[in-house]
Protein backbone atom coordinates (compact mmCIF):
# COMPACT_ATOMS: atom_id res chain seq x y z
CA UNK A 1 0.00 0.00 0.00
CA UNK A 2 1.06 3.26 -1.17
CA UNK A 3 1.11 6.36 0.85
CA UNK A 4 -0.11 9.27 -0.47
CA UNK A 5 1.09 10.54 -4.14
CA UNK A 6 1.97 13.83 -5.31
CA UNK A 7 -1.07 13.76 -7.36
CA UNK A 8 -2.59 14.86 -3.67
CA UNK A 9 0.09 17.31 -2.29
CA UNK A 10 -0.64 19.23 -5.88
CA UNK A 11 -4.22 19.11 -5.20
CA UNK A 12 -4.14 20.58 -1.94
CA UNK A 13 -1.67 23.38 -2.85
CA UNK A 14 -3.84 24.43 -5.79
CA UNK A 15 -6.93 25.11 -3.47
CA UNK A 16 -4.38 26.96 -1.00
CA UNK A 17 -3.16 29.06 -3.67
CA UNK A 18 -7.18 29.58 -4.91
CA UNK A 19 -8.58 30.45 -1.76
CA UNK A 20 -5.90 32.52 -1.44
CA UNK A 21 -6.39 34.22 -4.33
CA UNK A 22 -9.79 34.36 -4.27
CA UNK A 23 -9.19 36.14 -0.41
CA UNK A 24 -6.96 39.15 -2.07
CA UNK A 25 -9.55 39.66 -4.82
CA UNK A 26 -12.67 39.60 -2.70
CA UNK A 27 -11.47 40.95 0.84
CA UNK A 28 -10.80 44.65 1.59
CA UNK A 29 -9.74 44.59 5.16
CA UNK A 30 -5.87 44.89 5.41
CA UNK A 31 -5.30 42.25 7.59
CA UNK A 32 -7.65 39.45 5.39
CA UNK A 33 -5.59 41.02 2.20
CA UNK A 34 -2.59 39.82 4.28
CA UNK A 35 -3.72 36.28 5.17
CA UNK A 36 -4.60 35.61 1.43
CA UNK A 37 -1.06 36.61 0.69
CA UNK A 38 -0.14 33.91 2.91
CA UNK A 39 -2.36 31.45 2.00
CA UNK A 40 -0.81 31.76 -1.72
CA UNK A 41 3.06 31.64 0.07
CA UNK A 42 1.69 28.44 1.86
CA UNK A 43 0.34 26.64 -1.56
CA UNK A 44 3.39 27.42 -3.21
CA UNK A 45 5.81 26.46 -0.51
CA UNK A 46 3.55 23.03 -0.26
CA UNK A 47 3.79 22.61 -4.27
CA UNK A 48 7.90 23.10 -3.80
CA UNK A 49 8.30 20.83 -1.00
CA UNK A 50 6.07 18.19 -2.57
CA UNK A 51 8.42 18.54 -5.85
CA UNK A 52 11.72 18.12 -3.52
CA UNK A 53 10.11 14.47 -2.23
CA UNK A 54 8.63 12.93 -5.24
CA UNK A 55 11.59 13.88 -8.09
CA UNK A 56 15.38 13.75 -8.00
CA UNK A 57 15.59 17.65 -6.87
CA UNK A 58 17.27 16.41 -3.35
CA UNK A 59 17.41 19.31 -1.17
CA UNK A 60 16.85 21.98 -3.39
CA UNK A 61 13.04 22.24 -2.88
CA UNK A 62 12.79 21.85 0.91
CA UNK A 63 15.65 24.97 0.83
CA UNK A 64 13.22 26.79 -1.24
CA UNK A 65 10.42 26.01 0.89
CA UNK A 66 12.88 27.42 4.06
CA UNK A 67 13.12 30.62 1.96
CA UNK A 68 9.75 31.06 1.33
CA UNK A 69 8.86 30.61 4.88
CA UNK A 70 11.67 33.34 6.07
CA UNK A 71 10.21 35.54 3.01
CA UNK A 72 6.72 35.28 4.47
CA UNK A 73 7.56 35.78 7.99
CA UNK A 74 9.21 39.22 7.05
CA UNK A 75 6.35 39.64 5.20
CA UNK A 76 3.94 39.77 8.07
CA UNK A 77 6.58 41.62 10.50
CA UNK A 78 6.41 44.73 7.67
CA UNK A 79 2.89 44.62 7.00
CA UNK A 80 1.94 44.14 10.44
CA UNK A 81 3.91 47.44 11.14
CA UNK A 82 2.25 49.01 8.11
CA UNK A 83 -0.92 48.17 9.02
CA UNK A 84 -0.49 49.21 12.25
CA UNK A 85 0.85 52.63 11.84
CA UNK A 86 -2.15 52.93 9.26
CA UNK A 87 -4.72 52.22 12.41
CA UNK A 88 -2.43 55.18 14.68
CA UNK A 89 -3.64 57.47 11.24
CA UNK A 90 -6.92 56.66 10.12
CA UNK A 91 -8.37 54.58 13.38
CA UNK A 92 -9.46 51.54 10.29
CA UNK A 93 -7.50 49.53 8.16
CA UNK A 94 -10.05 49.61 5.27
CA UNK A 95 -8.31 49.81 2.09
CA UNK A 96 -11.06 51.64 0.31
CA UNK A 97 -9.82 54.47 2.91
CA UNK A 98 -6.39 54.75 1.63
CA UNK A 99 -7.68 56.42 -1.36
CA UNK A 100 -6.56 60.02 0.06
CA UNK A 101 -2.76 58.24 -0.05
CA UNK A 102 -2.55 58.63 -3.43
CA UNK A 103 -1.28 62.45 -4.18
Amino acid sequence: MDGVGLEAYLIVGAILFGCGFACLLVKRNAIAILMGVELLLNGANLNFLAFARFTSLGLDGQVIGLFVIVLAAAEAAVALAIALNFYNNHLSIDVDSAKELKD
